[in-house]
C-alpha cells in the first residue's frame, strides 16, 4: 500500500484511529463501483485487528487479489491464504452461500465476494456486523440490501441479521424448530430481535 506522509486529522482536532486511517486511504484508491465504501470498511477493521475474518476475508488468495484490485487498485493490499483446517462446517457454508447468491442482485460482479465475506463471518460468534469488522448494524443492514434486496425485503421485522439468514435456510429445509405460534410470542423473542450494539 502507498505511504502517506500527510498528517491527517480531523476537523475537532482528534487524530483519527488507525481504522479510520487505513479506510480513508482505501478510498482514495477507490474506482466508484458498488461495494467499494463497505468492502473498505471491512478490510480497514480486519487490518487493524477488528472483526472475526481471516487476512483474505474468507475470499481465498486469487479471489482476493481480483477484488483487491477492482476496487482498490494501486493499494498493494494483500491477502494471504490462511491455513486452513476442516471445521465440519463446508455444508453450512455452502448452504448460506448458496441461500445469498440465489438473492444478488446481479449488479455488480462484487456482490458473489460479499456473499462469501459474509458467509464466512458467519461462522464467527458475535453479530454478524461486527464479526464482519462493519462500523455498526447500520451498515449491515446496507450491505444486505444493496447486495441482496429480495433477500433483505424478507426482513420484515428487523431480525437480527444472522438469525434471520439461518431461519431462512430452515424455512427452505422445511425445519421450523420454533414452538411459539409466533415470534411476538416467543421467549427468545429479545434474543433474536433485540438491539446489536
Amino acid at each position: 500500500m502507498k505511504s502517506s506522509s500527510s498528517n491527517t486529522t480531523s476537523t475537532d482536532g482528534v487524530e483519527p484511529s488507525p481504522r479510520d486511517q487505513l479506510y480513508a486511504r482505501l478510498l482514495g484508491f477507490a474506482t466508484g463501483r458498488p461495494n467499494d465504501d463497505l468492502l473498505a470498511r471491512i478490510l480497514a477493521s480486519q487490518r487493524c485487528g477488528g472483526g472475526a475474518l481471516a487476512e483474505d476475508l474468507g475470499l481465498g488468495e486469487a479471489a482476493f487479489r481480483h477484488m483487491a484490485a477492482r476496487h482498490f487498485p494501486g493499494s498493494h493490499i494483500a491477502g494471504r491464504l490462511p491455513i486452513a483446517g476442516d471445521d465440519g462446517r463446508s455444508d453450512e457454508r455452502s448452504e448460506l452461500l448458496t441461500l445469498l447468491l440465489a438473492h444478488r442482485a446481479d449488479l455488480d460482479e462484487s456482490e458473489t465476494w460479499v456473499a462469501r465475506i459474509v458467509t464466512a463471518a458467519c461462522m464467527a460468534n458475535d453479530h454478524l456486523w461486527q464479526d464482519l469488522g462493519l462500523w455498526s448494524r447500520k451498515d449491515l443492514s446496507r450491505l444486505m440490501t444493496e447486495n441482496f434486496p429480495a433477500l433483505a425485503a424478507k426482513n420484515v421485522k428487523d431480525m437480527k441479521w444472522k438469525k434471520f439468514l439461518y431461519k431462512q435456510l430452515c424455512i427452505q429445509e422445511g425445519v421450523y424448530t420454533c414452538r411459539a405460534p409466533s415470534c411476538e410470542q416467543c421467549n427468545d423473542y429479545d434474543v433474536c430481535f433485540g438491539p446489536e450494539e
